[in-house]
């Protein structure tokens, strides 16, 4: 069996610190994605892509849905 073959045990919790981190990118984003990068059963990096969605005023226009942070 490989290093990559062996699985973290299903009772090994993912550190407080880091579920508040991935739940708190979760909740900035409007629009968008959060990945989470695991290096050696580790997260090692939260990723968070933003989309700003652009709609039509009435004189035909795209606007911003909403301002950037």
């Amino acid at each position: 069996m490989s290093d990559h073959d062996t699985k973290r045990p299903a009772d090994s919790p993912v550190a407080a610190s880091i579920e508040q981190e991935i739940l708190r990118a979760i909740a900035r984003i409007e629009y968008g994605s959060v990945e989470v990068v695991i290096h050696d059963g580790k997260v090692v990096q939260i990723e968070c892509k933003e989309k700003i969605r652009m709609a039509r005023d009435d004189t035909g226009r795209k606007t911003a849905l909403r301002q950037i942070r």
